[in-house]
Formats: structure tokens, C-alpha cells, sequence
């Protein structure tokens, strides 16, 4: 019960981070829209963008635009801060090389050493070894259960442990994975929006608006140029950082069946 209102609460906090977050960068995305893109230099007497300045070309995508720039600025921040997390995450020092070190010490029954390994090397992977290695030696001096009992009590103890980190590595993937699908559907709002636009300057009797229907086409394609963008630059990370995270989990689980089958093979 204390386990699972803790991870309802941690999951409360987690998705207020990720709305406050978003309407951060929804204030951000509105502020650069109406004083930096929509500044009065970027545009000629007229109205009209002048040559060359992109700045004024992203105004011109229309009220989508700053929504769409809110996405992209929460797809950076989550970025750095899962990188930062699931860096911090591996520990000090290489995986392979902290789980080699890990089995060797299993091999020569030697525990001690193994937690100074774990001590060492800090982060989710060592985390689980060190409850599983902790397991380990609390069954080792029972003299009640046997071998089998044993060897599930620490199989238990190790996903136990890793039920309890994974949820740190994973959190706000859920967030990229959403700005991944929903980014190009706000843009191709954006994109029909500005076709409206355009089209409607093209049905207005006699000459038509060169002025509108420019107008409609930027629209239409600096919404999609920069939906495209924020999908694209979402799903990237989201791959990235899932891989380095299934990396995480086969290593835990390597070294989680390393300790079993070290346990059930030496203490027969």
C-alpha cells in the first residue's frame, strides 16, 4: 500500500512538471511570437516582411505558430533533463566493465567486494545490484528455507529493485512520445488554416490578392516547416533515449541471473 501511494504521488508530481513545464514554454513561444518575431523592424511600412528576415516569416505562420514553439522548447528541456538523468543513471565508470568486476567477485564468493563495486560505481544499475547482493547474503545465512526458496526470494528482491528505478529512467518519455504524434497534427492545422487563407484570396472577384495569398502560403508552410521540426526532433530522442534505457534493463537483468545462478550453483 505505501509502496503504491508513492507511486501515485510521484506520478502526480511528475505530470504537474511536465504541465508546468509546457505552459512555460507556452508563455515563452507567445512572448517571442508578439515582441521578437512580430517586431515592427522585421517588416517594411506596409505590412509586408522584408527580404530575407525569418523572423518575419515565422510571424507570419499565424497564432499556431507559438503553440508549436512551445512543443519544440519542451521537447529541448526534457532532452537535456533525460539526458542528464539516465547519464547520472549509468553511474560512475563503465556498465560492462562494473558488472565483469560484479560476477568475477560472485565467482570467488567474495560479497564484500562486490558491494565496494556497487559503492564505487552509484546509479540505478548498481542501486539493484546492491539490493540483489544484500538479498544475497541474507540468504546465505538462512538456515530455514531452502536452495530454491532462496534463489526466488532474490530473484524477487532484484525486480523488486529494478521496479522501483525504472520509472526515474522512463519518466517523460510519455511526454516526447505525445509531442512526437500530436506536433505534425498542430501543423497540418496550420498548413490547412493557411490554404484557407490563401484560397480565399484566390475566390475574391477579379484580380486577386497577390498580398493574401502570399500571406496564406507562409502560413501554410512555416506551420509545417516547424511542426515537421518538433516531430521530427521528438521522435529522434525518444528513440535515443528508450535504447539507452534497454541497455540499462539488460544489464540489470545480465547481472540479476548472474546472482541466482551463482547463489543456486554454490550453495547447493
Amino acid at each position: 500500500m505505501a509502496q503504491s501511494a508513492a507511486k501515485t504521488t510521484k506520478k502526480t508530481t511528475v505530470n504537474s512538471l511536465g504541465i508546468l513545464v509546457i505552459a512555460i514554454n507556452l508563455v515563452i513561444g507567445i512572448l517571442f511570437y508578439v515582441f521578437v518575431a512580430g517586431d515592427k523592424a522585421n517588416f517594411t511600412e506596409d505590412g509586408h516582411p522584408k527580404p530575407g528576415n525569418y523572423l518575419a516569416l515565422v510571424h507570419e505562420g499565424g497564432f499556431i505558430v507559438p503553440v508549436l514553439l512551445a512543443l519544440f522548447l519542451t521537447v529541448c528541456v526534457f532532452a537535456v533533463e533525460r539526458t542528464l538523468t539516465i547519464t547520472k543513471a549509468k553511474g560512475n565508470g563503465s556498465i560492462q566493465a562494473f558488472l565483469q568486476k560484479v560476477k568475477y567477485h560472485l565467482t570467488n564468493k567474495d560479497i564484500d567486494a562486490s558491494l565496494k563495486e556497487c559503492d564505487r560505481q552509484k546509479g540505478s544499475v548498481a542501486n539493484v545490484v546492491n539490493a540483489g547482493l544484500h538479498k544475497y547474503a541474507e540468504m546465505k545465512a538462512d538456515n530455514v528455507l531452502t536452495t530454491e526458496q532462496k534463489v526466488l526470494n532474490i530473484s524477487k528482491e532484484v525486480e523488486e529493485a529494478t521496479s522501483l528505478e525504472m520509472p526515474a529512467l522512463e519518466k517523460h518519455l510519455p511526454i516526447l512520445a505525445t509531442i512526437a504524434s500530436i506536433g505534425t497534427l498542430i501543423a497540418l492545422l496550420g498548413t490547412v488554416l493557411g490554404m484557407i487563407r490563401a484560397f480565399s484570396a484566390l475566390a475574391t472577384e477579379g484580380t486577386p490578392d497577390p498580398t493574401a495569398l502570399s500571406a496564406g502560403i507562409s502560413e501554410a508552410l512555416v506551420n509545417t516547416a516547424i511542426g515537421i521540426g518538433t516531430s521530427a526532433f521528438a521522435i529522434i530522442f525518444y528513440n535515443i533515449f528508450t535504447g539507452m534505457i534497454d541497455k540499462l534493463t539488460y544489464g540489470i537483468d545480465e547481472v540479476g541471473f548472474t546472482i541466482t545462478q551463482t547463489f543456486s550453483a554454490t550453495e547447493k
